[in-house]
C-alpha cells in the first residue's frame, strides 16, 4: 500500500504534473499534429491554458522571478516549469502566425514575413527565460554584446543590407509572386520566389535571374501585373499613302476585330501619328489579358495587318530611313492594282502557294464573287456547302450552339482575308461546325467542285493538303469547344484523303 501512496503523492506533485503535461503536449502537438496547422494551433492553445492554470494554482508566476528562500532543487524544478511555459507560449504564437498565413492563401509570398515574425517570437521567449528563470539583467547583457554586434554588422554589411531591404520590400509589397517586373536596366521577368536575401525572376527565355534585395530596393521597378493583370500594347504600322488615311484606319479596325488574342474592353484604338509623301503611320493600341500574351498578340496583329492590307491592295511602307521615293511607292501601288483581285486573293491562301501563274489564272477564272452586309448570317450551323469560300475582305465570326441549348453560342474562330471555309462540305459532305456571321461588310470568292476538280487532277497532292488541313482545323475547333462547354464535333473519317481522291476521281 505504501508504494501506491508514494505513486499517488508523486502524481499529485505540481512539478511532476507540469513535466508530464509538457511532455504529453509536446508529443501530441509537435509530432502527431505537425502537418495539420489548424489542429496544432488548437492543441497548443489548450496546452498553454492548462500549463498556465496549473502553475497559477501552485502560486508559480511564470513572468515573475522565482522565490529566493526556496531550496536549490526546488528553484531548479520551478525554472524547468517556467521554461516549459514560455516555450509553450512561443509555440502557440508561432502556430497562430502560420495558420493565419495559410488562411490568407499566400503561403509562398508570406514565407519571408512569417520567418521574421517567428524569429522575433523565439528571441522574445529566450530573453524572457533569461530574465524570469535565471534572474539575469537582460539590459546589461544586451549592452555588453554591443561590441560583438558591431563587429558582426561590419563583417556582414552586404548580407544585412539585403536582409533589411527584403524586410522593407515585403512590408511595402510593391510586387508579389507571379508578377512581371521590368527593372531599370530593362531586364524583364516574372517573380517566382522571394527570400531573406534575394528575389528570383524567371525571364521570357526561361532563365532564372537572382537579384539581391538591396539592388531591388534601389532600382526603378515597373510592375506590369498591377493594378490589374491586363497589359497595354502599342504598335506602329506604316502604309504607303495610296488611299485616304480614314480608309487605313477602317482597315486597322478590321484587323483588331479579326484578332482573338486581344481584349475587347477597353476598346482598342487606332490613330494617325504622321503623314508624308512616303507613308501614313498609324498607332494601334490594345490590351491583352496577361503580359505573357504580348508576343502572341503582336504576331497575330502583324499577320492580320499583312493579310488585310494585301486584300485591300495596300502595301507596307519602308522605315523612315529606308530611302523610299514617291516614284517607287506609286510604281508599287500600280503593279498591285493591275493584278486581278482573284489572283491577289489566291496569293494570300497558303493552300495555293505552290501553283504556277497559269494554274492560278485557270482557277481564278472559275471563281465567283459574293457580298454580305454587316450582321448577315451567310452560313448556318450544320448546313452542307458545296463550294470552297475564301474571304476577300471584311471580318466574320464562327459560332457554335449546342443542341438544345438556349444560351450564348461559343465562338470557334474569327475569319480574316485569306481564310476559307466550306471545305468540309465540299470534300466530305459534312455540315459546317458553326454559323458564320459578318461582323463587317464581307466579300467572299467561291470555288466550286467543278472549278477545283481539274486543278486537283493536275496536282493530286492538293487532296493530301486539304485532308490534313481539315483534320487540324477540326481538332483545333474541338479543343476550343472543350474549354467552353464540352460540345463534340462529328469525328472525321481516318480515310479522309482517300475519300477526297475518290470524290475527285484522282
Amino acid at each position: 500500500m505504501s508504494s501506491y501512496a508514494d505513486v499517488a503523492q508523486l502524481a499529485a506533485d505540481p512539478i511532476v504534473q507540469t513535466g508530464m503535461l509538457a511532455a504529453l503536449g509536446t508529443v501530441s502537438t509537435r509530432l502527431a499534429l505537425r502537418k495539420r496547422s489548424e489542429r496544432q494551433l488548437v492543441g497548443q492553445l489548450a496546452l498553454f491554458a492548462a500549463l498556465t492554470a496549473l502553475l497559477i494554482s501552485q502560486d508559480i508566476v511564470p513572468y515573475a522571478p522565482g522565490p529566493q528562500n526556496a531550496s536549490g532543487l526546488l528553484r531548479f524544478f520551478i525554472g524547468l516549469a517556467k521554461i516549459a511555459w514560455w516555450t509553450s507560449a512561443a509555440w502557440s504564437l508561432i502556430s497562430l502566425v502560420r495558420v493565419f498565413v495559410i488562411f490568407e492563401g499566400r503561403v509562398r509570398e508570406g514565407r519571408f514575413l512569417q520567418d521574421l515574425v517567428v524569429g522575433i517570437i523565439y528571441i522574445g521567449a529566450v530573453l524572457s527565460v533569461v530574465t524570469y528563470v535565471f534572474n539575469a539583467p537582460v539590459g546589461t547583457l544586451i549592452a555588453t554584446s554591443g561590441a560583438i554586434a558591431v563587429i558582426l554588422g561590419l563583417a556582414l554589411q552586404s548580407t544585412l543590407s539585403d536582409v533589411f531591404s527584403g524586410i522593407a520590400l515585403n512590408l511595402a509589397r510593391p510586387y508579389g509572386i507571379g508578377d512581371w517586373l521590368v527593372l531599370g536596366n530593362a531586364m524583364e521577368g516574372k517573380v517566382v520566389e522571394t527570400n531573406w536575401r534575394a528575389t528570383h525572376l524567371l525571364t521570357g527565355a526561361n532563365d532564372l535571374v537572382i537579384v539581391p534585395n538591396s539592388d531591388l530596393a534601389k532600382a526603378r521597378l515597373t510592375n506590369l501585373s498591377t493594378p490589374e493583370p491586363s497589359h497595354g500594347v502599342t504598335l506602329a504600322i506604316r502604309l504607303r499613302p495610296t488611299t485616304a488615311p480614314s480608309a487605313m484606319i477602317e482597315l486597322m479596325h478590321s484587323v483588331l476585330l479579326s484578332s482573338t488574342s486581344i481584349l475587347r474592353t477597353p476598346e482598342p484604338s487606332v490613330h494617325v501619328t504622321s503623314l508624308d509623301a512616303n507613308a501614313v503611320e498609324l498607332e494601334v493600341a490594345f490590351r491583352v489579358a496577361d503580359v505573357s500574351l504580348v508576343g502572341v498578340a503582336k504576331t497575330e496583329i502583324f499577320d492580320l495587318t499583312y493579310r488585310h492590307a494585301k486584300a485591300a491592295g495596300l502595301a507596307l511602307a519602308q522605315p523612315p530611313d529606308g530611302g523610299v521615293t514617291v516614284a517607287a511607292s506609286a510604281s508599287g501601288a500600280l503593279s498591285a492594282g493591275l493584278r486581278a483581285t482573284q489572283m491577289r486573293l489566291l496569293d494570300t491562301v497558303p493552300l495555293f502557294a505552290h501553283l504556277t501563274e497559269d494554274e492560278k489564272e485557270a482557277l481564278a477564272s472559275t471563281m465567283t464573287r459574293r457580298t454580305f452586309r454587316k450582321g448577315d448570317v451567310f452560313v448556318e450551323q450544320g448546313s452542307v456547302l458545296k463550294s470552297l469560300m475564301i474571304l476577300r475582305s471584311g471580318v466574320a465570326v464562327v459560332t457554335r450552339r449546342r443542341e438544345g441549348a438556349t444560351g450564348e453560342a461559343a465562338e470557334l474562330a474569327r475569319l480574316a482575308p485569306g481564310d476559307f471555309f466550306g471545305e468540309g462540305g465540299l470534300l466530305t459532305g459534312a455540315g459546317e461546325p458553326g454559323s458564320i456571321t459578318a461582323l463587317t461588310p464581307v466579300v467572299v470568292y467561291e470555288i466550286t467542285q467543278e472549278g477545283l476538280a481539274p486543278l486537283m487532277r493536275d496536282r493530286p497532292t492538293i487532296a493530301d493538303e486539304l485532308g490534313s488541313l481539315l483534320s487540324r482545323r477540326t481538332a483545333a475547333e474541338q479543343s476550343r469547344l472543350d474549354e467552353r462547354d464540352g460540345s463534340v464535333l462529328p469525328k472525321l473519317d481516318p480515310r479522309l484523303t482517300a475519300r477526297i481522291r475518290h470524290l475527285f476521281h484522282l
